[in-house]
């Protein structure tokens, strides 16, 4: 039984016994008077009429006349006259007439007033005894009906009490509620705090906890930090804080590999010519000032492109990879004129910049080979040069406005489907499966990485998100053994009509919704991270597990991490590749799921492709794998008919 409960049960009976004394007490009180009222009314009664006979004649027929007048302009139950001998010379007495009170109330409280006595006299002798005894009828038609104006009252001042006892007793408890909230978060690894209540009994409590809270946060935070510059140690260049080349070959490596909306993009390679002339002109410091100001500028480019990243290939190259679809024309035009402002004009220097275009699914030597070729080219050039790269001669399309045509026609007539990829657990057993969507374009199921960018471009990102969302409900309710994973993109998490329709459908289908699992990635959710949490909230009271994709490279940037109430990260794959072969980003998974695992986190890492890199990720505490070591056959997709 609640506390609540029971202090409401105490309350109830206190009320009870409070209203019930006071009824007792009064009825017993009314009683008693009524009593002592009938029996003075008797004896006066008795006395007065007794006088009066004895100053009468004794004619039978005048005492009678004179008894009969006193008993009908009364309330008698009875008037009698009898002589000495015991004989009865006049009797008057009124029929019991129909109870106006309930039989068990005049059970429950009697009244029992003796009738009054008195001598009549004739003369000197004793002429006989009167008799006199009230009605109790009015005398209980009294009690009743104070009675029921008493109870009247007690209940509505008990109905009043009870009132204000809930609203006390709401807010006494409000911090008790408050304290099963933040219990309950801590045992769900979020770590929150509450104001401390005016009750002193549990204010040490709630300081108690507040204080857990804080200790726990502390080390989160301190390990989120150690986290950081353990990854940027091993990451990157100590001079520019950019990516080392090792890391930033690895992002490429990923990038290509990449199935979503990110998918594809250009690769832009910097160089700053002459190096070593301008160390022995300005001096190395001056130098080193220089490329770290280069640096910050190409690393501003890439915060504002999003899906970017930057490094540092060698002492004088630097690199550029943006994704999303991004044009190398386009990148190319605001690099140049940036990086050179921020070199300065009195450094002197002159950087060659080359860009190319990249497709999903290339390899990371013939994108680079394709750079490298357009960066030689601007050494003997103008300055810059461009590549478009290859054309995918599987692509449908080949303008905005035939995309936005067949995009929506597929929509339209429903067809799409989702494929289906294993996410394993540790020991080897099915943890869920990722679901990329597929579209029947001219004639051909497309890979998402196909269409996906030029989705985002025409602001079609959500309306596809919408359609995934229901196709994995049909899946789900066809299947009620799977689980399923959807990735939701940024521009559907940012639209507050798609989150609260979310919410609403899954709230009437609880089955399918403890079986779905939501995924936004990192970069995403980063940028927006109100949205991002207030879907957290929403989603994780419904049962659904929620996650991050591609995560990793910004995720101690989020603030409040341990309140989200994630279920999982799942590990970006440039940290994966070859890791069984880098010390240090086996340093920083082993930190990230140890992380991870103190904020009740899955540690899932994504693009395993080898059993050696599977070997070494569960042996760095890694929950789960995805990618090619852990594909199984790819499981046909279910259309929506």
């Amino acid at each position: 039984m609640t506390l609540t409960r029971q202090l409401w049960l105490a309350i109830t009976l206190v009320t009870t016994i409070a209203v019930g004394g006071s009824l007792a007490v009064s009825l017993e009180n009314a009683r008693h008077y009524l009593e002592q009222e009938l029996r003075a009314k008797n004896i006066d009664t008795a006395g007065a009429l007794a006088l009066s006979l004895s100053l009468l004649d004794k004619d039978p027929l005048s005492v009678e006349l004179r008894i009969a007048a006193q008993f009908d302009t009364g309330h008698y139950r009875l008037i009698r006259l009898v002589d000495p001998e015991g004989n009865t010379l006049v009797e008057r007495s009124r029929p019991e007439a129909a109870p106006t009170v309930p039989a068990w109330f005049v059970r429950l409280v009697p009244i029992a007033a003796p009738p009054g006595l008195a001598q009549v006299q004739a003369g000197w002798r004793q002429y006989g005894t009167l008799t006199v005894d009230s009605h109790d009828r009015y005398a209980y038609a009294s009690l009743w009906s104070g009675a029921e104006r008493l109870l009247t009252w007690l209940l509505g001042l008990a109905l009043a009490c009870g009132a204000i006892g809930t609203l006390a007793l709401h807010r006494t408890t409000r911090p008790l509620r408050a304290m099963v909230a933040q219990a309950r978060d801590i045992g769900e690894r979020r770590f929150t705090t509450i104001a401390e209540p005016t009750t002193a009994e549990f204010r040490s409590v709630v300081r108690a906890m507040n204080t857990l809270s804080e200790r726990v946060r502390k080390l989160l935070d301190e390990e989120a930090r150690r986290l950081e510059a353990l990854r940027r140690r091993s990451e990157h260049d100590e001079l520019t804080g950019v990516f080392n080349r090792a890391q930033f070959l690895r992002q490429l490596d990923s990038a290509l590999a990449r199935d979503d909306d990110a998918a594809g993009g250009s690769l832009a390679l910097v160089r700053v010519t002459g190096l070593d002339a301008l160390n022995r002109r300005l001096g190395r410091g001056a130098v080193d000032d220089a490329l770290a100001r280069l640096a910050k500028a190409l690393a501003a480019c890439a915060e504002t492109r999003g899906e970017a990243d930057c490094g540092r290939l060698n002492a004088s190259d630097f690199a550029l990879l943006v994704g999303g679809g991004v044009e190398a024309a386009a990148l190319a035009d605001t690099l140049q004129s940036k990086l050179q402002e921020a070199l300065g004009a009195e450094v002197g220097a002159r950087l060659r910049l080359g860009a190319c275009a990249y497709l999903p699914g290339e390899q990371p030597g013939s994108v680079l080979a394709r750079a490298d070729a357009t960066l030689a080219a601007a050494e003997l050039g103008v300055g810059r040069t461009l590549d478009a790269g290859p054309t995918d001669a599987l692509l449908p399309y080949d303008s905005a406005q035939a995309w936005r045509a067949g995009l929506e026609a597929a929509l339209d007539a429903d067809h799409l489907e989702l494929a289906a990829f294993p996410v394993l657990r540790d020991d080897g057993s099915l943890l869920h499966e990722e679901a990329p969507v597929r579209l029947l374009l001219e004639g051909r199921w497309r890979t998402a990485a196909q269409f996906l960018p030029w989705a985002a471009r025409l602001d079609l990102l959500p309306a596809i998100d919408a359609r995934v969302f229901r196709a994995a409900l049909q899946q789900l309710e066809h299947d009620g053994n799977r689980q399923l994973a959807i990735n939701l993109s940024a521009a559907a998490l940012c639209d507050a009509g798609f989150r609260a329709t979310l919410y609403e459908v899954l709230r009437h289908r609880p089955g399918p919704a403890r079986r779905l699992w939501i995924e936004v990635q990192e970069a995403a959710a980063l940028r927006h991270q109100v949205e991002f949490r207030s879907l957290c909230i929403a989603l994780r009271s419904l049962g659904c597990r929620i996650g991050l994709d591609h995560g990793g490279k910004e995720f101690s940037r989020f603030a409040g991490l341990h309140e989200l109430g994630l279920d999982y990260l799942k590990i970006d794959a440039a940290f994966v590749r070859g890791i069984d072969g880098s010390p240090g980003n086996q340093s920083f998974v082993r930190s990230l799921c140890s992380l991870s695992h103190a904020l009740g986190l899955l540690a899932i890492a994504e693009g395993v492709s080898t059993a050696a890199e599977r070997g070494c990720l569960l042996g760095l505490g890694a929950d789960g794998i995805t990618g090619p070591a852990a594909r199984r056959t790819e499981k046909s997709p279910l259309p929506l008919s």
